[in-house]
């Protein structure tokens, strides 16, 4: 009798050092699987459609971004392993804070989060796949937490933008890093803020056959 053969790695398709880090933390070895400059439109994929709730956005990206990784691995022609997707973004109210494109975009964001609480949607997805047909299941997982800063006068949001941090950050900080200093409360999951709630990626991943 052939025993059923186990993945013991996942293909983490995300450029964001802190969910490699995250996954390291759970025990998981990783592979990046990262898309060429030219190979896709990142930005398109983000973009979010008219009347969009926040929640439906970041489900949908991360459903998105999982179709694309997958592509790119069979016409890559690499080893079958699952597949694991993640997409963040920050939402006050229906507005979707996402990476901001400059400074004045990142200054923006923080003068309208300062002293509010907003919320931080995380989707997570990962797929099994068979390479010959591009099958498998595919388990997704949504996580939502509120994070409260403090008042924050021009000239302390002024100094933390030039600290370079919030770029490539959705909502234009990160909550590891030295925002960590006007935050006031957080409700929900730390790991979910930084980019990969841990608790539903393992039960994800060992849905998907690993052992987590």
């Amino acid at each position: 009798m052939k025993l059923p053969v186990y993945p013991d790695f996942v293909y983490l398709a995300s450029q964001s050092p802190r969910r490699a880090q995250l996954l390291t933390q759970l025990g998981v070895r990783h592979e990046l699987l990262l898309a060429d400059d030219n190979e896709e439109d990142v930005e398109a994929l983000e973009a979010v459609e008219s009347n969009e709730t926040p929640a439906a956005y970041v489900k949908r990206v991360t459903a998105l971004k999982l179709d694309a990784a997958i592509a790119r691995m069979v016409r890559r022609g690499l080893p079958e392993a699952p597949v694991l997707c993640s997409d963040t973004t920050v939402a006050l109210g229906r507005r979707v804070f996402g990476k901001p494109e400059s400074e004045s975009d990142a200054q923006r964001m923080l003068e309208a989060l300062a002293g509010r609480t907003h919320r931080v949607l995380t989707g997570v997805a990962v797929q099994a796949v068979n390479v010959k047909n591009c099958a498998g299941l595919r388990h997704s997982a949504f996580s939502m937490s509120k994070v409260q800063f403090e008042a924050m006068t021009v000239a302390q949001i002024t100094a933390y933008v030039a600290t370079g941090e919030p770029m490539g950050k959705a909502g234009a900080y990160a909550v590891q890093g030295m925002a960590a200093r006007h935050i006031q409360h957080i409700s929900g999951s730390y790991s979910g803020i930084m980019g990969l709630p841990l608790y539903e990626t393992a039960h994800l991943l060992r849905a998907a056959g690993l052992a987590v």
